[in-house]
């Protein structure tokens, strides 16, 4: 019996270089930087001050339910109007008689303290009191039971469930920068299991705040180009010198294909692969062998039914690091062999920072977007390519080429990898007719 293919119908995206996914795509397209100097909280002490911000978000404009925002931080308000983006692009929700058939999976960030929600850490533990007039305890501590409420790591998930109505399987993953292409693959598996029909699927992430950027300002993680922000994202170059901290959200609305052929949708790609593994090296980087990655890929291929000469089109996770870079660069030498000079790639993190968890959900969009428009995004700021990242980078504009698969790289701390592979529509599948 042939296995159940999954399309791609809908694609919602809020990131440092566009609110919806039409602008992130013609801002990536174009090679514009979303990278700045930070001006939602003071970061005048930090060795870093600048990062990949998203502008001029406005929630209660992009927010239907404004009882929502109450609950929701920062990231989970960019969630939720990714979600309902990448739902109205699908033309199709969930209904009470379908609810049962839609599922949910989301790659979460880290919990509310990371993203500022709390001013104090008094609001988790403060003693036992009573509350007085003004919602105090009585030794003066704060207490908010909604802060705690909105600072859980499954508050998104929740949200997100019970504003579109979601029944049918929920789930919320986290490993770091790989979470958005895990909560992804989870999705392709549930869907191929056939416990639903049409899955919601995401990541969503902020670290752009004191806790966040303090972690890795001490990891010494961050480039320092605090004069040039624009440019201090330049995976692959060899005068790369740390990656950007970003935030933002990525959606993509996930349906079994011979459904979504049957309502006539607008199909982008096929979800057609994933691959995960984790590198047991260090907690930072990935083995310089690309020991991880390369596993990563190879399954992803394998699950798709890809050879290597197959796939038209890489989008790195190319953070701008050069421990990150080259053990990818050794990865993708490993697996592709002499198709690798044949192989576009790059890395969009030039141009949006890296958004953590988000990170491998709006870069699957991008992948789709390519696909569907038949050309590579550029690799922005490499001038001077890194000679151990002898890839076919995109460079000085974005490359037209027709896309029949693609692989999206999402490499996280702690060693967990994730890869993605997509397929043009008009591909045959394997083990399907044609």
């Amino acid at each position: 019996m042939p296995r159940r293919r999954v399309a791609i119908t809908g694609i919602g995206m809020v990131t440092p270089v566009g609110l919806n996914a039409p602008n992130t795509w013609s801002s990536l397209l174009a090679g514009r930087s979303g990278v700045g100097s930070i001006q939602t909280f003071d970061a005048r002490g930090f060795s870093t001050r600048i990062g990949a911000e998203v502008k001029d978000f406005n929630a209660e404009s992009m927010i239907a339910d404004r009882r929502l925002l109450k609950f929701a931080s920062r990231p989970v308000q960019f969630a939720l109007a990714a979600a309902e983006e990448a739902l109205t692009d699908a033309g199709i929700r969930p209904e009470p008689a379908s609810s049962s058939r839609w599922g949910l999976s989301v790659g979460a960030g880290m919990i509310g303290v990371a993203y500022g929600e709390l001013e104090s850490v008094h609001e988790f533990c403060a003693p036992k009191g009573e509350f007085d007039a003004d919602g105090l305890l009585d030794d003066g501590y704060p207490a908010d039971p909604v802060a705690f409420c909105r600072s859980q790591t499954n508050a998104g998930l929740g949200l997100l469930t019970r504003h579109f109505g979601i029944n049918g399987y929920a789930t919320s993953v986290h490993t770091a920068c790989a979470s958005g292409g895990q909560a992804l693959g989870t999705a392709l598996k549930v869907l191929r299991r056939g416990h639903v029909d049409f899955m919601l699927a995401g990541g969503y992430d902020s670290m752009l705040n004191p806790i966040g950027l303090s972690g890795f300002c001490l990891l010494g993680a961050l480039s320092t180009d605090n004069d040039t922000p624009e440019r201090a994202s330049r995976p692959f170059d060899v005068t790369r010198n740390g990656f950007v901290l970003g935030e933002g959200a990525g959606f993509l609305v996930l349906e079994d294909w011979e459904m979504a052929r049957m309502r006539g949708a607008r199909i982008y790609a096929e979800l057609a692969g994933d691959g995960n593994s984790l590198s047991s090296y260090r907690i930072t980087d990935s083995h310089p062998s690309g020991d991880g990655p390369i596993q990563a890929m190879q399954q992803a291929m394998s699950d798709a039914g890809l050879a290597f000469e197959d796939v038209d089109y890489v989008n790195a996770h190319g953070t701008s690091t050069v421990m990150n870079d080259r053990s990818e660069c050794a990865a993708l030498r490993a697996v592709m062999h002499s198709h690798l000079q044949h192989l576009a790639v790059s890395s969009t993190k030039s141009c949006m920072g890296h958004l953590i968890a988000a990170a491998g959900a709006v870069e699957a969009g991008v992948c789709a977007l390519a696909i569907r428009d038949g050309i590579a995004p550029l690799n922005a700021n490499l001038i001077q390519p890194d000679p151990e990242c002898d890839l076919n980078i995109v460079r000085g504009q974005s490359r037209p080429v027709r896309i029949r698969a693609a692989l999206s790289n999402s490499l996280g701390f702690g060693g967990s990898n994730s890869c993605l592979a997509f397929r043009h529509p008009e591909a045959v599948a394997v083990g399907s007719e044609p």
